[in-house]
């Protein structure tokens, strides 16, 4: 029986390697062979036990490019070779959501790398039909399309418009790829951070205005940007909750706010502001086929790019030993990427 190495999460704060057998693919499954994989904030919150919707023990990793290395018996429209990137939510396509075309929030979602064991390991087999065919694209970029696709979920569900104001608060990996996707739609973009270093990274990487909200001035230099007004539409990616608290107050009269980032808790906002703006608040959970092909399309014609926000990259036999240094403790790290 041929062997390969994974990477455990057996509790919070509790990484380590063990040796499992390879898997061999079920019927309508893809074995896949990892060779990039991105670290996402879900990584993070579940090393340290404040991830929602997570049990342990847990191998990580949900954002992946693999080579397909074997495919069951029902597969036919892929062959071994292929570079792939993962859909990583297996949906039940039964409950009313599903039903409803919206896979990406199914009642009885499994998501791979969070519900059931993921890609940190050498071998991953997945449904053939969550596989997406990128052969074209670097692997480093191809692990960023999954990152990129929640942020592309979020824009759509903003249905914004050419021109319209959007403010991005929090300038990590969505929040940057949000501010990029939604620049590609032709909205007129603005990003908050308190942190210094990401504000440099938005100048450097995008190109786009920055402010920090922790500033006196925060809400006039808004208006500045808003022609004069609040946004239009807000879109937080930062899951702090001071700042999605504080978003109806950002939003002019008939604003909108979706939120992708989450923390466990629970929301606080002023009723009153809340109703006399006529908010539109809304959540956005993952993303749907529809979004990886926006992703795969921006990517192929270079609206967006992985280091927009990718700034450093690790290797999975040292991963143990680096996590909590290089991953946890970096203020450094805005997206990084294994390599197997």
């Amino acid at each position: 029986m041929n062997m390969m190495n994974s990477l455990i999460c057996l509790e919070p704060r509790n990484m380590v390697y063990q040796s499992r057998p390879q898997p061999t693919p079920a019927a309508g499954e893809a074995v896949i062979k990892i060779i990039a994989a991105g670290i996402c904030g879900t990584d993070i919150h579940a090393w340290a036990g404040n991830q929602p919707f997570f049990s342990y023990p847990r191998v990580l990793g949900h954002e992946l490019c693999g080579e397909i290395v074997a495919l069951g018996s029902e597969v036919r429209s892929l062959h071994a070779g292929q570079r792939t990137v993962l859909i990583p939510y297996v949906s039940c396509l039964q409950c009313a959501a599903c039903r409803s075309g919206k896979s990406n929030c199914c009642e009885n979602i499994s998501v791979i790398g969070v519900h059931q064991d993921g890609g940190f390991c050498e071998y991953l087999s997945v449904p053939a039909s969550n596989l997406l065919v990128v052969d074209d694209l670097a692997p480093e970029a191809a692990a960023l399309i999954e990152p990129f696709a929640i942020s592309a979920h979020a824009v759509r569900r903003a249905a914004l418009q050419p021109d319209e104001h959007l403010l991005v608060v929090g300038a990590g990996p969505i929040g940057l790829g949000v501010a990029a996707i939604a620049r590609a739609a032709g909205a007129s973009v603005i990003v908050a951070d308190t942190s210094e270093f990401r504000r440099q990274h938005v100048v450097a990487a995008l190109g786009l205005p920055v402010l920090n909200p922790a500033d006196s001035n925060f809400l006039p230099a808004l208006r500045q940007h808003c022609s004069g007004m609040l946004a239009a539409k807000v879109i937080d990616a930062s899951g702090n909750p001071q700042a999605m608290n504080s978003t109806v107050s950002l939003i002019r009269h008939g604003g909108t706010i979706v939120f992708v980032g989450l923390f466990k808790g629970d929301l606080q906002f002023s009723d009153a502001e809340f109703h006399k703006k006529e908010t539109t608040m809304m959540g956005s959970r993952n993303a749907t086929a529809e979004d990886f092909a926006t992703v795969r399309q921006l990517m192929a014609s270079g609206k967006i790019a992985a280091d927009m926000m990718l700034n450093q990259h690790f290797a999975f036999a040292r991963l143990a030993d680096e996590f909590e240094a290089q991953v946890i403790n970096n203020r450094q790290l805005i997206k990084g990427v294994i390599h197997f």
